[in-house]
């Protein structure tokens, strides 16, 4: 085994491979950029190692940085985790030249399964189903359209060098080809560094089915089972469990099988996992889409239905050793299943977020686990991916795990970022998926169901908390006579809760209960509600002029305004006018004009495609803005002209900011 291993990644999976390196005694070395100076990773990591300012370019994806760090350190070997360079063939080879073992594939084998064309005629010479599509690398933009056409629509467009969702697109109209072709280009390239597209045909309503794989580097590999993967946003899986309740006995030993034997096609070594569409009718029609050469993000549910590490195995292979277990010896015992933790939010089409954690709270132990890379004070910004952590819940039957999950999501508190884990608690809740009856297009069928627009309880909450902390005594005044200040001290038992009636315009008045807890938390409990919303002192600023609160996932932020105000941001805005001890009242501001067009999430203007003067059509792409590495295209709201454009490429905006102005075309007349 070796002595020290550098992780070549950051967040959750960093802290993830870290915490099995210390179980092995094996030293671990963290990587950082300037953004991540203060990370968990880096944190809980033996030895961490700056390697350059905040962009991915300039750090995390620079392999001559990152070898550097290695022979600083004494590493013996690399562990890149998932994303950034985890499947990128050249670092993998940069890794043996230097003398490093790089825990994964051969370099040769992840540049194969990399290019999904390749990897397709590979499998299929093997005698793996494959998807029906286009044939060749290198294809131009028109040669695209013409395989697209001559599939039929619906297509997919997808990269060949990566996965993760990222630039794929899904065209069912012949005439938005061009304009698609050209947007999975920019992302690939943004997310990968190669812009090769392949196309294939659309299945609908698809199940998404992987096999995890694991062979050693003396011949012999195992499957460990599959996972369902289909509950996805944006292509990109949100909810995973194993095993499936799609497969039978004998489904499962086929699907094995052939993903065995996509494995040894490329002469694969380690963890890997191959992944197939299914079409839910027909279980036993099942197609390669891909392999993914490195661990997955949903690695964990795999580990608790087998009882095995899989970080653990990837090291032993690694270091030379053989799989200590046969293909008779895996035995899939219960059921798991895992939510991913994204700064994203729900009701705004799943755009990314960001902000900082000022309360954490991450449930543990009783069948429940919870990877993260997360603490209080991390600050989320654009830069990254929007996952955050992962909570995975087991148990003896599926119905318990989802039981398990939903109870572990309501406890889950990222105060100051908003996340889509109260979505992903309905989302578990719904019929359909309890059920068991899923696809792939399920979870933006069911979205609206699960978002609500109406006027927030969490609302009337802030305001309570905003007047409480009004009513506090301010600290540093010296004694306080605790029968004089409104925070519910009595002697001699709990402090009682204080009502506070609200009135918002249109709604029935409402009373929320404020109490302070002992330890200093302020605890809200709104009319006809069981289970309090906490807040602590550190949800405050420095200056007391700004507080967030979080209730089901979603976060609330406050600050007050030149006249005295208040205005709270959760994608509309709230004026708090009034907050005297006896009622506030909360009315809706007006949002931008409906001529301005403004940033939809916080990130970086990649593409403008307009000028000061130019006519648009209602519907006309003009910009587009990237964070997270996801592309977000804002068009006109209606015809007219550009009257003002605020932005050029590579200018980084805030969520809401106003990036441009359409004058109306009957305006201008």
């Amino acid at each position: 085994m070796f002595d020290t291993v550098l992780v070549a990644n950051r967040g959750e999976i960093a802290v993830r491979v870290i915490r099995t390196l210390r179980a092995l005694g094996v030293g671990s070395v963290a990587v950082f950029s300037d953004a991540d100076a203060d990370a968990r990773h880096v944190r809980e990591a033996d030895t961490a190692v700056r390697i350059g300012p905040a962009p991915a370019g300039e750090s995390y994806l620079s392999v001559e940085r990152l070898l550097d760090a290695a022979a600083r350190t004494g590493a013996q070997a690399v562990h890149p985790g998932y994303g950034f360079l985890a499947e990128n063939a050249a670092f993998a080879r940069a890794c043996e030249e230097a003398g490093l073992v790089f825990i994964g594939p051969s370099a040769d084998a992840i540049a194969l399964m990399g290019d999904k064309i390749r990897a397709k005629e590979t499998v299929a010479a093997a005698g793996v189903p494959v998807v029906p599509g286009s044939s060749g690398s290198g294809l131009t933009d028109a040669q695209l359209a013409d395989a697209a056409r001559e599939i039929g629509t619906p297509v997919l467009l997808k990269p060949s060098a990566g996965g993760g969702g990222k630039g794929m697109r899904l065209v069912r109209d012949v005439s938005a080809l061009e304009e698609e072709i050209a947007a999975a280009r920019r992302e690939a390239r943004a997310s990968f560094g190669d812009d090769t597209l392949l196309v294939e045909r659309w299945i609908d309503r698809p199940r998404h089915i992987e096999i995890q794989v694991l062979a050693d580097g003396h011949g012999h590999v195992v499957h460990l089972g599959e996972r369902e993967c289909s509950l996805q946003r944006r292509h990109q899986k949100v909810i995973e469990e194993a095993p499936s309740v799609l497969l039978d006995e004998t489904t499962r030993a086929a699907m094995g099988e052939a993903a065995v034997q996509a494995a040894r096609s490329c002469g694969y070594r380690g963890a890997g996992t191959v992944e197939f569409i299914v079409p839910g009718g027909d279980p036993s029609s099942y197609y390669f889409m891909e392999m993914n050469t490195r661990l997955q993000v949903e690695h964990p549910v795999t580990e608790l239905i087998t009882g095995l590490d899989l970080v653990e195995w990837q090291l032993r292979v690694a270091a030379g050793e053989r799989l200590g277990f046969t293909q008779e010896d895996v035995r899939l015992t219960g059921h798991a299943v895992e939510a991913r933790i994204c700064a994203e939010d729900p009701a705004r089409g799943f755009l990314p977020s960001g902000g900082t954690v000022l309360l954490l709270r991450e449930p543990q132990g009783d069948g429940v686990r919870t990877d993260s890379g997360l603490s209080e004070g991390t600050e989320v910004g654009s830069l990254y991916d929007p996952m955050l952590s992962k909570v995975i819940a087991y148990g003896p039957d599926r119905a318990t795990a989802l039981r398990k999950l939903r109870g572990a999501l309501a406890e889950t508190v990222t105060l100051g970022v908003p996340t889509n884990a109260g979505f992903l608690r309905r989302l578990l809740a719904h019929p359909a998926v309890v059920a068991g009856e899923l696809d792939t297009g399920l979870v933006e069928r069911v979205v609206d169901e699960l978002v609500s627009t109406d006027v927030p309880p969490e609302v009337y909450e802030a305001a309570a908390l905003l007047r409480q902390a009004a009513l506090a005594p301010e600290a540093g005044t010296g004694w306080v006579n605790p029968f004089g200040a409104a925070d519910g001290w009595r002697l001699g038992g709990a402090r009682a809760w204080t009502p506070h009636p609200l009135r918002v315009p249109g709604q029935e008045p409402v009373t929320v209960r404020v109490r302070r807890t002992a330890d200093g938390r302020t605890e809200l409990l709104p009319d006809g509600a069981d289970t309090p919303v906490r807040a602590t002192p550190g949800a405050f600023s420095a200056d007391g002029h700004r507080f967030a609160c979080e209730l089901d996932g979603v976060s609330y932020t406050f600050a007050t305004l030149p006249d005295g105000t208040w205005l709270g941001r959760d994608g509309d805005a709230w004026q708090v006018r009034d907050h005297d001890p006896v009622a506030a009242s909360l009315t809706r501001s007006a949002h931008a004009g409906a001529d301005s067009l403004t940033a939809p999430m916080p990130g970086t203007v990649t593409v403008v495609k307009v000028a000061v003067g130019d006519e648009v059509e209602a519907g006309q792409s003009l910009l587009v803005v990237e964070a997270m590495k996801m592309e977000h295209v804002v068009s006109a709201p209606h015809a007219g002209t550009v009257a003002e454009l605020d932005v050029t490429p590579g200018s980084t905006v805030a969520m809401d900011q106003v990036l441009a102005v359409i004058e109306p075309k009957e305006a201008a007349e």
